[in-house]
Order: structure tokens, then C-alpha cells, then sequence
């Protein structure tokens, strides 16, 4: 079963399911233990491919390869309710370096110093663009529990190893998350930075869609500065009968979590396998 509890964003009280972390072996966990119930039901077909990524991973860590983020977060970004999204930002895979990666796309830990460069960019455009104070931190925590699924299509990395995990199969579980809110119907707005992203545009059939290059130093100041995605998310939300989305973050940070930021050396209770 999952632990549900509220958590207070703004004036608003947000459910969210929080997986055990008890020692029940993993393969005798119903999706259900690992994310929301809603994203258990929609992410069903994939249950054999996650069980097997929570294999691989188990793998590397016997191997000595430590991974990104740490395994009681892999999932993390199924974690908020499925029927609650209405704003779809994509990814591509985990910070590498240890002890950034919390399992939401672009996030970073509430205690990273200093924050990653697309993050820094990320801000800068946000603060720009519908003039929210300068974030104190890079926990994106709060946009997450208001809809808004920051999804990588690789939900692991090996530390200090950018992009080693792709192409081993998270891809098609993410693929299908984005099948699901899809066929789920309702208000969704999807942002898609860079080429990567923006390969997954035939999926997403007649939404509403904002595409620019990627944050990263490479390629900010080729079109995304300016874009302004944020007021551009919520003037298509308001036009579909959706709330708008507060992009300001808390200016207290959230607690940080006691698990080893390095991530693993051991799969945790709560990792996929």
C-alpha cells in the first residue's frame, strides 16, 4: 500500500502517495506500492519492463556502479495523480552528478549548490517571463503536486555517466505514461525543449504544444530565452477550463530526504525491480 498524506502548496491542501519502504521482496509489490494508483492502472502493460529496469539496475549497483536518482526516487515522477495532470514537460534523463537527481525532470535537491546551468536558465526564463521572485532553490516539488509531470524518458542514470542509461528500456515505459495522459482526455498542455523532446510531438495528436530549444548553455540562446513557456502553458490551460499554474516556488526549501544522495549501492525497498 502506499502512505498518503497532504501536503500544503499555497492555499491548497495536495494528496500524495508516498511508497514503503518496508522489506517486502520487490517482485511481490503491485505497481500500486510504487506509484499512485492511477499511474499503476495506466502504466499496467509495462509492469514486466519495470520489473525487469528494476533488475538492471540492481545489476549495476552489484557491479559497483552507483545510479541516479537514488532508487526510492526512480519513480518519483509517478508519484503525484495521474488524473491531476494537466501540464506534460519533458526531459531526457537524470543530473549525473551524485546526489542532484531526485527523480523529477530538471529538479535538483532542495540543499544542490550551486544549481545545475538549464536550471539556472530554466529560472531565468521563468523570472522573466511572468516575473515570480528568483527561486531560492531548485526543487521543483511544488509544480509537481499542481499537475505538472516533469518527466524524463530515462528515469536512471549511472553517476557521472550522462546519458548511460538510455536505450535500455525506460523508454518505453515513458512512452506509454505519454499514451496514458493522452487517451486520458481533459486539459493538458505539453512543453517540449530541445530535439529530443520534441520527437515524441506525433504522440501528443492535437495538444496544445509548446516547443522551443533546449535550456542547456548550448542552445538557450538559440529561441529559449524569450519563449516564454509559463504564461504560454497558462493562457492554454485557462483556455481549456484549467486553473493556471502558480510557477512561483516556496521560498522555504523542502526538507531533503536522510537517504544517501550518492544513490546506492544497494537497490532501496522502494526502487522498481
Amino acid at each position: 500500500m502506499t502512505h498518503v498524506s497532504f501536503t500544503r502548496i499555497g492555499r491548497r491542501n495536495v494528496l500524495v502517495h508516498t511508497p514503503r519502504t518496508d522489506n517486502l521482496p520487490l517482485v511481490a509489490r503491485p505497481l500500486s506500492e510504487l506509484m499512485d494508483p492511477g499511474w499503476a492502472h495506466a502504466l499496467a502493460p509495462a509492469e514486466s519492463q519495470i520489473r525487469a529496469m528494476g533488475e538492471f539496475l540492481r545489476a549495476e549497483a552489484q557491479a559497483g556502479n552507483k545510479y541516479c536518482p537514488p532508487g526510492p526516487s526512480v519513480l518519483r515522477a509517478f508519484q503525484d495523480p495521474f488524473e491531476s495532470v494537466r501540464v506534460l514537460i519533458l526531459g531526457q534523463d537524470p543530473y549525473p552528478t551524485p546526489g542532484h537527481a531526485m527523480g523529477l525532470a530538471f529538479s535538483v535537491r532542495s540543499d544542490v549548490r550551486p544549481l545545475p546551468r538549464s536550471l539556472v536558465n530554466i529560472f531565468t526564463e521563468l523570472v522573466a517571463d511572468v516575473g515570480v521572485p528568483s527561486p531560492a532553490h531548485g526543487d521543483l516539488t511544488a509544480w509537481s503536486h499542481q499537475g505538472v509531470l516533469l518527466l524524463n524518458t530515462s528515469l536512471s542514470v549511472r553517476a557521472n555517466s550522462a546519458g548511460s542509461h538510455r536505450g535500455r528500456g525506460w523508454e518505453s515505459v515513458t512512452a506509454l505514461a505519454v499514451d496514458a495522459l493522452v487517451a486520458r482526455g481533459g486539459p493538458l498542455v505539453a512543453v517540449l525543449w530541445g530535439r529530443d523532446a520534441q520527437s515524441v510531438r506525433p504522440a501528443l495528436r492535437d495538444l496544445p504544444v509548446i516547443e522551443s530549444p533546449h535550456p542547456s548553455p548550448l542552445s538557450a540562446h538559440r529561441g529559449f530565452f524569450g519563449s516564454r513557456p509559463f504564461s504560454r502553458v497558462n493562457e492554454h490551460l485557462v483556455a481549456l477550463g484549467a486553473e493556471p499554474v502558480d510557477w512561483a516556488l516556496p521560498a522555504d526549501e523542502p526538507a531533503v530526504t536522510a537517504e544517501d544522495p550518492a544513490a546506492t549501492d544497494r537497490p532501496a525497498a522502494s526502487a522498481p525491480a
